[in-house]
């Protein structure tokens, strides 16, 4: 009697398990879009606020130069008094309380008689022991400004003649001008500090979550992997068993140390060395093509010089590599080509990696969303793969992961840059 080989066991987690894993997943998009509501709450009440004290500010200033405005008006008044009317002990009495409210505001104006000379000006100021020339030329450059600033007011001084009264804004006047684009612009550097404080927070929680689920998951399956090692030593050790079956066994157990160690290596300083992309990107593809649908078909365009390096850890880049291809696997349901491209631009120090499927590609809003925990485009999944490769690549290997592109019905292309190491 011939006894046949048993078949490779397959794991399925328990549906506990499954229904844990949908409501983790869940809750951390929860979390994760509450948190991004929250941001945008903030930035919508100091955007109110900065409006509504830009448009407050500016109606007190036109209050306040319609004010200044009628005080000219009221000396222009005087002027006009004294130059065509005898003076009496009353005017004696009204022209102080005039000057005062002028002085008061600090209002510059400079009178220019019917002779076209400036003859009185009043709240200019002219530096100490200044000259008569040098007053003359202060007077003339005020004169200028004043011109461009306010349409002067004229004054019938009678017989044909005419007066005019130039005049500019108080320096309260002028500060309160400028102080909403000096507010708008505190509130939106505040704003902007408080984003950057919120965003660093967000991400130190979100690391110390990933660190600690990685390390606690790293610890349960220490136990376990040492007792299945038990069992292969035993099978070995049993003359009725098929020793075939110990070997596929501690292939599965030699994968899952790996697995351990890679998440065993977050959050903590993984060890780099300086690696050959090419040879490292290809040996793994390689060795994933054998793992996966016989449908997918892969390639691999190398345009690397063979001593190209960068500094890797070589257990977390493979990682990397593994969820981007198997999430691409999923896309294309286990059909359809997946294409890696290594390339050098010239005159840059960067590798550039890009991987693409030919799957359901995503829309603009998945896009935004595939590297943010929690989220993810399949039924089963925690949403985590994305985001851990993402922060692998630009926390620990200093590069950059994003999608280069991807449309829907076409596929999607994932861009892994990681600093070369220059070739002397």
């Amino acid at each position: 009697m011939i006894s046949e080989t048993p078949k490779k066991p397959r794991f399925r987690l328990h549906p506990v398990a499954l229904l844990n894993s949908d409501r983790l997943r869940k809750s951390l998009k929860d979390t994760y879009e509450q948190k991004s509501l929250f941001k945008y709450f903030i930035g919508i009440i100091l955007l109110i606020m900065s409006v509504g004290s830009l448009f407050y500010t500016n109606y007190l200033v036109d209050r306040l130069e319609e004010r200044e405005q009628k005080e000219i008006l009221l000396y222009a008044g005087a002027v006009r008094y004294i130059t065509t009317t005898p003076l009496d002990e009353n005017f004696n009495d009204i022209m102080p309380i005039i000057l005062d409210a002028v002085n008061f505001y600090q209002i510059p104006l400079i009178y220019v008689d019917d002779n076209n000379l400036a003859s009185q000006s009043i709240n200019i100021d002219f530096p100490k022991n200044v000259t008569l020339k040098e007053r003359e030329r202060i007077i003339d450059d005020k004169l200028a400004m004043m011109k461009q600033e306010h349409t002067p007011i004229a004054i019938e001084l009678g017989k044909g003649r005419t007066g005019y009264i130039y005049y500019s804004n108080s320096f309260l006047l002028t500060q309160l001008r400028y102080y909403p684009i000096l507010q708008l612009s505190v509130m939106l550097l505040i704003g902007y500090l408080a984003y950057l404080a919120f965003s660093s927070a967000r991400k130190a929680e979100q690391n110390r979550v990933w660190v600690g689920l990685a390390k606690e998951t790293a610890h349960q399956l220490g136990t376990p992997l040492s007792s299945l090692m038990a069992w292969v030593e035993y099978f070995r050790s049993d003359p009725n068993i098929d020793p075939s079956i110990a070997e596929e066994i501690e292939k599965d157990v030699i994968r899952l140390e790996m697995i351990t160690t890679r998440f065993s290596n977050i959050g903590s300083v993984p060890t780099m060395k300086d690696e050959p992309v090419a040879e490292v990107v290809i040996n793994f593809i390689t060795y994933l093509q054998r793992r996966v649908s016989s449908k997918v078909k892969f390639s691999i365009d190398n345009q690397l010089a063979d001593e190209q390096t960068a500094f890797l850890n070589k257990n977390l880049f493979e990682w990397v590599v593994e969820n981007i291809c198997k999430n691409a696997v999923d896309a294309m349901a286990g059909v359809g080509e997946i294409n890696v491209t290594l390339q050098a631009p010239p005159m840059t120090k960067e590798i550039l990696i890009d991987i693409t499927d030919t799957g359901k590609g995503m829309t603009k809003a998945q896009v935004s969303k595939i590297f943010a925990p929690g989220f993810s485009t399949k039924k089963r999944g925690w949403g985590l793969g994305l985001t851990l490769a993402k922060r692998i690549i630009e926390n620990y290997h200093n590069g950059k992961l994003f999608v280069k592109n991807s449309e829907v019905g076409k596929g999607t292309s994932f861009r892994i840059v990681l600093q070369a190491k220059v070739i002397e």
